[in-house]
């Protein structure tokens, strides 16, 4: 095997497994930080020994092992060292055998448990948002820095930067490497939750650049939902998060024209949904449902893509069920946007007029003033009511506020169709 190989396969295992690896280690040393380096430290002994040895028929226990091995290694370094082993219960002792020999004790490991104290650990509320992100997508992700800067939009130094003090951080406020328990549990996985959501959107509808969507932090997000079903199974809030990414996600063929320029939900073509993303996402809903616990903003969510994704034609919609469902999810989680998005629903179940009144009530809404999407709306409905002087003025201020170039474009040509 030559060395470029080895190094496609190494790139390609750590994207899959180092995650595993991490959390496995950090258990180990109960250091978030120190165990990304061990596991590093891994990464680099495959790439000197697989162009020579060949890919072991296990290569993600090959790299947990030697991790592991070079974190006890740290810790028999260190005076504390029987008091680690005590701790671990010698769990961990290993005799010197070839990795190989370590592989069954390995997949033993209670790998779950340490990839839910990981995800707790790096979507610790600590953090700033933009560093829970960044953490995720690097430890639970195995995104490389320069990946995480450009789906980002931002400099590499920055985002290096924003790794290092996240780290620190978690290590000076002296985070312990756990899940949380009792009511606790329930507050740190709406962070949890809230982060992995951000980096759908995110990706879903770009804030900034010259693309409309970013389907690699989309695919993510999913990814790192289907983790946390995985991890947590009987959480409706989890189930309705990854339900309502793969039931936004069926309509991605469709979201943009042949030159990448945006396509509105009610003007897709509904052929071009995928079919397997939402029967995938319908099933997580019912799951959801199943557990019968009070709905949860995600959930209550998915219930709203869902009556989009069971209207084969857009005049099949229930506009009356979906502005409902945000009149309850304004209840669960009050903001200016839910309220916003419900006027919507309201414009299409019951006139564009009621759906104005709805939108002007916001209009002196301080959280609003930045927020493009107000004028966007308003101008939609002004010029549905024929007052296109006004709905002229409104998408030209939406444009003016927008940072995406795709959506700055759309806009000023509905300002144009006035």
């Amino acid at each position: 095997m030559t060395v470029t190989d080895a190094g496609g396969v190494v790139d390609a295992v750590w994207r899959i497994e180092s995650a595993r690896i991490i959390a496995g280690v950090a258990r180990i040393v109960r250091d978030v930080g120190l165990a990304e380096e061990l596991a590093q430290d891994a990464l680099v002994a495959a790439l000197e020994q697989w162009p020579e040895s060949g890919v072991p028929k296990n290569p993600g226990a090959w790299l947990m092992a030697i991790a592991k091995r070079r974190a006890i290694d740290l810790i028999r370094r260190k005076e504390t060292y029987q008091r680690k082993l005590a701790e671990l219960g010698h769990e961990l002792e290993i005799d010197g055998d070839s990795v190989e020999d370590d592989v069954e004790a390995i997949l033993e490991d209670h790998i779950e448990d340490d990839l839910l104290r990981l995800v707790f650990t790096a979507c610790h509320p600590v953090l700033t948002m933009d560093a829970r992100v960044t953490l995720t997508l690097k430890l639970l992700g195995g995104l490389k820095t320069d990946e995480i800067a450009r789906a980002f939009l931002a400099p590499e130094a920055t985002i290096a930067q924003r790794i290092v003090r996240a780290k620190r951080n978690l290590a000076k406020a002296g985070v312990q490497f756990e899940v949380p328990s009792g009511p606790d549990l329930l507050d740190r996985l709406q962070s949890v939750l809230e982060v992995v959501y951000l980096i759908y959107n995110e990706g879903y509808s770009a804030t900034a650049g010259d693309d409309w969507m970013r389907p690699a932090l989309c695919n993510e997000a999913m990814r790192l939902g289907r983790l946390l079903v995985e991890l947590m199974p009987t959480e409706p809030e989890v189930l309705g998060l990854l339900a309502l990414m793969e039931l936004q996600s069926s309509r991605a063929n469709a979201r943009t024209g042949p030159d990448g320029e945006p396509v509105l939900l009610l003007e897709q073509d509904r052929r071009r949904w995928d079919r397997l993303l939402i029967r995938r996402g319908l099933e997580g809903i019912e799951r959801a449902w199943a557990l019968e616990k009070p709905p949860g903003p995600y959930l209550l969510q998915a219930a709203i893509a869902a009556c989009h994704a069971r209207a084969a034609d857009p005049d099949d919609t229930d506009w009356a069920r979906i502005a409902g469902l945000y009149a309850v999810l304004a209840q669960v989680t009050p903001s200016p946007v839910i309220e916003l998005n419900q006027a919507v629903a309201i414009s299409m179940a019951f006139g564009p007029e009621r759906g104005l009144q709805a939108v002007d009530l916001l209009a002196d809404d301080p959280s609003l003033q930045d927020y493009h999407l107000l004028p966007s709306v308003r101008g939609d409905l002004l010029f549905k009511l024929g007052r296109l002087d006004e709905a002229r003025a409104e998408f030209e201020k939406a444009a003016a506020l927008t940072r995406n170039e795709r959506e700055r474009k759309l806009l000023l040509e509905r300002a144009a169709a006035c």
